[in-house]
């Protein structure tokens, strides 16, 4: 019974990457290039920061995957171009899909960053703005 379990949790498990795997695959191919590869950075919250405060990226695209570990209340995620950080300016890609509550995680819509200075934060945390380097 267990090897049965065991086989169609793997079955499962394959099924879901593929299409995860054929999803991306889509996205890319609309965007006229298949050798683009997402990265996901995963990011986690506390009570009024990040874990990760700043770091370096090359050119690319990328998907971010927050975690919401003990802040009581819901948090978002924001990017933006260093030194333009009012809503009009933010990157909309980059918003979680969901606000997160306590214990859960969200992530991102796939976000093409071009060579700059960006800032990430939560201003539902609130947190400090944080440097993404991109070269």
């Amino acid at each position: 019974m267990k090897k049965v379990i065991f086989s169609i949790a793997f079955l499962m498990t394959l099924v879901l990457n593929t299409s995860v795997a054929q999803n991306m695959a889509k996205h890319s191919m609309a965007k006229g290039d298949t050798d683009k590869k997402v990265q996901t950075i995963k990011l986690a919250q506390v009570t009024g920061d990040f874990g990760i405060q700043g770091f370096t990226l090359s050119e690319g695209d990328y998907v971010f995957e927050i975690a919401n570990n003990g802040v009581d209340h819901e948090v978002g995620f924001v990017i933006a171009p260093a030194g333009k950080t009012d809503q009009k300016n933010h990157i909309p890609e980059a918003y979680v899909q969901k606000t997160i509550k306590d214990g859960e995680v969200s992530q991102s819509k796939v976000v093409s960053l071009k060579k700059g200075e960006y800032v990430y934060f939560c201003p539902m945390n609130p947190t400090p703005q944080y440097t993404i380097t991109v070269k």
